[in-house]
């Protein structure tokens, strides 16, 4: 028998029971948000298959970062591509034009457990070795604020470049190269959504990095005090 499926966001509860399909979008059964119309009217869906619940990527433009709920499993959802929750709790976080959004879904009887090793914990040595010079956090940190000082799920926007280079005290040109760089080394780790093609850089890096860097655990709440913190050196 198949779980019920929960899901949170900005505090709503939405229950899926067994044989039925809950839509996320903007005109959809679990509306994020109505005023975003870079957001599709239907894009994504829960929904049972035999036994099994899947999470469904029924857009055709946007893209979503799904995670496990503790950053040590992270999948790139497609449009078309659909993802099964057998997780007790699965990370949903998507952009749409300037904002973001992030959800959480909840299985009943997950398909799976996870086995946390106290000698394994969540956080740097899980995230795949991602080594980050405190420039490179720093950076990412400033992208990622708003979202680390909501926490829980719901919407926030992404500062833009030239936002981010003035809460760091750094010229715009500085802050563009790192951004750069650091696109550039999670790309060549595998992180999907950085590159737009062929020796160019996506568009919505900033926007991707922020999902991958929170859920991925590369950065947290707990590192935001080093935003208030001088840092005058140049480490790259």
């Amino acid at each position: 028998m198949a779980s019920t499926i929960s899901v949170e966001f900005c505090g709503e509860w939405y229950r899926v029971a067994e044989g039925e399909e809950l839509t996320i979008g903007r005109e959809a059964d679990l509306n994020v948000d109505d005023d975003n119309p870079f957001l599709h009217r239907r894009f994504l869906t829960i929904v049972q298959v035999e036994s099994m619940w899947w999470l469904v990527n029924i857009g055709s433009r946007l893209s979503a970062t799904i995670t496990d709920g503790t950053g040590s499993m992270q999948a790139w959802l497609a449009p078309g591509a659909r993802i099964p929750l057998v997780f007790d709790e699965t990370k949903v976080v998507f952009t749409a034009g300037p904002t973001t959004y992030d959800l959480s879904v909840h299985a009943e009887s997950p398909d799976f457990e996870r086995v946390t090793h106290p000698d394994d914990p969540v956080g740097e040595t899980t995230v795949g070795s991602v080594q980050l010079t405190a420039s490179q956090k720093l950076l990412i940190l400033a992208l990622a604020e708003p979202m680390l000082v909501r926490e829980g799920s719901g919407m926030s926007s992404v500062p833009t470049s030239a936002q981010a280079a003035q809460r760091l005290g750094w010229p715009l040109t500085k802050f563009n190269r790192k951004l750069d760089n650091v696109c550039d080394k999670l790309d060549r780790l595998g992180v999907r959504g950085l590159r737009g093609g062929p020796g160019k850089l996506a568009s919505n890096r900033r926007a991707r990095l922020v999902e991958h860097a929170v859920f991925s655990r590369l950065v947290s709440s707990e590192d935001l005090p080093l935003l208030d913190q001088s840092q005058d050196e140049d480490d790259e």
